[in-house]
């Protein structure tokens, strides 16, 4: 028997616009459209790209005691998160391991979150676990979300409603586009400026057709969206980052907000903080998450090992492409700590031969957030 695959409320434009279908986290996803992930790539990169990202999970968070109820499960400051900001976050386990990462909204009156596809069920679960009486968890399955992303998506998205011009990286606001209210947060997975816009379903498709009737939006498929965000140095959660690895050893700690630090007034209180802060303490991790750059021209994928010079294998590939805007393979990888310094060269195991390629720091294309 196959799974019945899910769909999103634009499945049917996406089959009109031409995209291969693929299964992916439950669901039937465009990978690619006719202009190819290549295009679709640089597309993004030079003008704006339209995602459909409706299988990611859409939750609110409310009653008084949210912030704080939030706040024991992740290593991040949520108490104190203002009203019409957002931020990056994650859940551990009790050994530090990363469960998922996810983005928290702050409402006014209540948190909006958004996990990943693969994981929604088991944080769904998790949450409903952990949560006290009183925070009410309302999952959101009658919403779309899109995501805006390149140098042109302002321009793009104020031409519908002129004040989502004024919004700066991370800011979030309720705001009516197109007679729909939406959530609409300036923040993406590309690595560019652009928005994420939570759009009721029933007008998904109305939105959607109103946005790539402009000369500068094309729809874009999950090949690029993953290329486009490894080239930005982000993680793909169940590659770049598990259950079996700690923020530290992934690089994370701008993630760890510093209340929730070992000298921090709201310090540990997460599930694993005792071995996440020791860590961080004593630099003591046997292998950390870093970026590689091809000396050859042909991509290192996940999954390749990686090897010292005396052939002694080091490490392994969590993700790797051709890097079109980088202009040469780039990869992620968790290698031995004592390789991780920049400019150190490892080799790549790629169908018996050992390619060469050069530690480099990430990301490996200039992030464009808006800051104002």
């Amino acid at each position: 028997m196959t799974e019945q695959l899910l769909s999103t409320p634009l499945h049917a434009i996406h089959i009109e616009a031409g995209a291969k279908m693929v299964p992916f986290a439950g669901y039937d996803m465009p990978v690619q459209y006719p202009l190819g992930v290549k295009k679709e790539h640089l597309h993004t990169r030079d003008s704006a790209g339209l995602f459909d990202v409706s299988h990611m999970g859409q939750l609110r968070l409310k009653g008084a005691g949210a912030a704080a109820a939030l706040e024991a499960l992740v290593p991040v400051d949520i108490i104190d998160l203002p009203s019409g900001k957002q931020r990056y976050a994650f859940f551990t386990n009790e050994e530090g391991g990363i469960m998922d990462d996810l983005m928290v909204a702050n409402l006014g009156d209540h948190l909006f979150v958004v996990v990943n596809a693969a994981c929604k069920d088991q944080d769904i679960a998790h949450l409903q676990a952990h949560l006290p009486s009183g925070v009410e968890l309302e999952i959101i399955d009658d919403r779309a979300l899109l995501a805006l992303q390149g140098p042109k998506a302002a321009e793009v998205l104020a031409r519908i409603q002129p004040s989502v011009a004024d919004m700066k990286f991370m800011d979030v606001q309720v705001i009516n586009l197109n007679g729909v209210e939406c959530i609409v947060s300036r923040s993406g997975y590309t690595g560019e400026d652009g928005y994420e816009i939570s759009v009721p379903s029933g007008n998904a498709a109305e939105f959607a057709n109103t946005l790539t009737a402009f000369d500068e939006v094309e729809w874009i498929g999950l090949g690029a969206r993953d290329s486009l965000r490894l080239e930005c140095g982000l993680c793909l959660y169940g590659h770049d980052l598990d259950t079996t690895t700690t923020p530290v050893e992934a690089s994370l700690l701008w993630g760890i907000s510093k209340p929730r630090r070992a000298d921090g007034e709201r310090a540990g209180g997460f599930p694993g903080a005792d071995i996440i802060l020791k860590q961080i303490e004593t630099k003591d991790v046997q292998r950390k998450r870093i970026g590689l750059v091809g000396q050859t021209k042909a991509p290192v994928r996940e999954g390749t090992k990686l090897f010292d010079a005396a052939d002694n294998e080091i490490g392994i590939v969590t993700s790797g492409t051709a890097g079109p805007t980088a202009g040469k393979p780039v990869s992620m990888a968790y290698i031995a700590t004592e390789f991780t310094t920049i400019g150190t060269e490892v080799f790549a195991d790629v169908r018996g031969k050992k390619l060469p390629m050069t530690v480099e720091k990430m990301p490996f294309v200039p992030q464009r957030y808006y800051r104002g």
